[in-house]
């Protein structure tokens, strides 16, 4: 006899992930013979750099294939602690810092060991679609907080503030936002850092894109004095160095928190893959020019694509700071032939014009999208002919 299928309830507190559905859906359509353009996928195009290429290969010829410690490697935990104090001017130790399977992993890893049932966890909107759904899981509870379109989308602790309650236990801060490649400067940073400090709420801050930065030079509020008292910080190598498939995330926290993860994550995934680790420590100790010319490349390719918006009649965008995200409002181009929403808008865009984005509903928007510009000029330029083309006839 069959058991009964009754999942467990907190499965349907979380929903799938919209980037990866419309990954899928473009990739479905590229099976059939679509020529599709894919402005979805938040996921550079460079390829990984040749000498953390050699770096894997060297260690499975060394046979570096075994289990590591689940937190990972003391090589390797050591080297984001150098990375993070050379670039930034924190001052993290090993047991202090902790490797998990990508950045996603980490932020999954902090809300299940922080986050009670009924925390309240503080998020700026627009937010990356994978917040809510983790907070959800722990039996958080999301408060967000609208930003100012006409100011970039940029947060500030004035906005912030009345949203803190005796339940918050956490604000969640990225920046470079994905989607909108807001930035926070500094000083607008520390005085939120100062805000969390004083309400004893612990501060999230979400590294992903930090050196991806179009002004100034990259920073982590974790650097402030007093910070590691009550800031938590989420890195990736994925973005940085052309990693995504490699899974290698880190967080830098008090050692009473990563002991917490590390116990957790002894029982989940364990240890990320042992080759991808020794890759990650050449990534961070190796030559660091990838990163420049990267920054380099997704600078001309954002000014390209905002020049090419601007042209669309009805179209608006703010500037992204940082990342390599686009997010125009499209609102003019709501309520025409049938399309009320992003997501409508999205699904015709794909399903006529062959232009995969993302819908504004998955950042908590209703009259945007997002486009990664994570692609070639070639085919910015092809997929924008194609947008421009698609908006004008509806």
């Amino acid at each position: 006899m069959q058991a009964a299928l009754e999942l467990a309830e907190r499965v349907s507190l979380i929903s799938v992930s919209s980037t990866m559905k419309v990954a899928a859906d473009a990739d479905r359509l590229r099976r059939e013979g679509v020529d599709v353009v894919d402005f979805g996928a938040g996921e550079p195009d460079f390829p990984t750099p040749e000498n953390i290429k050699q770096a894997a290969i060297r260690a499975i010829a060394e046979n570096f294939t075994k289990y590591t410690a689940a937190g990972g490697t003391p090589e390797l935990k050591q080297a984001i602690c150098e990375r993070h104090r050379h670039d930034y001017g924190t001052a993290y130790s090993p047991a202090e810092c902790i490797v998990s399977v990508g950045g996603k992993h980490v932020i999954f890893n902090l809300m299940q060991v922080l986050v009670n049932q009924g925390d309240e966890v503080v998020i700026p909107v627009p937010y990356w679609v994978t917040y809510k759904d983790v907070v959800n899981y722990a039996g958080g509870k999301c408060v967000f907080v609208e930003t100012d379109e006409a100011g970039g989308f940029a947060l500030t602790a004035s906005m912030l503030e009345p949203y803190i309650t005796g339940k918050t236990k956490l604000i969640v801060i990225n920046s470079p936002s994905n989607p909108s490649g807001a930035v926070l400067d500094r000083e607008e940073f520390e005085r939120i850092c100062h805000l969390a400090s004083q309400r004893g709420v612990w501060l999230l801050t979400d590294e992903c894109y930090c050196r991806f930065l179009y002004e100034g030079d990259p920073f982590s509020i974790a650097a402030m004095p007093g910070a590691k008292d009550h800031v938590l910080v989420a890195g990736s190598l994925s973005k940085t160095y052309a990693m995504t498939g490699w899974r290698i995330g880190f967080g830098l926290a008090p050692a009473s928190i990563i002991g917490a993860i590390n116990k957790l994550q002894s029982h989940s995934t364990s240890n990320p893959t042992s080759i991808a680790q020794k890759a990650a420590v050449e990534a961070l100790r190796g030559p660091q020019d990838s990163v420049g010319v990267m920054l380099d490349e997704y600078r001309a390719r954002r000014d390209f694509v905002l020049k090419r918006l601007r042209q669309i009649p009805g179209v608006t965008i703010q500037e992204p700071k940082g990342a390599f995200y686009a997010y125009p409002n499209i609102g003019a181009a709501l309520g025409k032939n049938g399309i009320r929403t992003p997501m409508q808008f999205a699904e015709k865009l794909l399903e006529q014009a062959h232009v995969a984005v993302v819908p504004g509903e998955a950042f908590g928007t209703d009259r945007h999208v997002r486009i990664s510009y994570a692609a070639s000029l070639d085919e910015l330029s092809r997929g924008l002919d194609r947008m421009h083309e698609f908006i004008a006839k509806i």
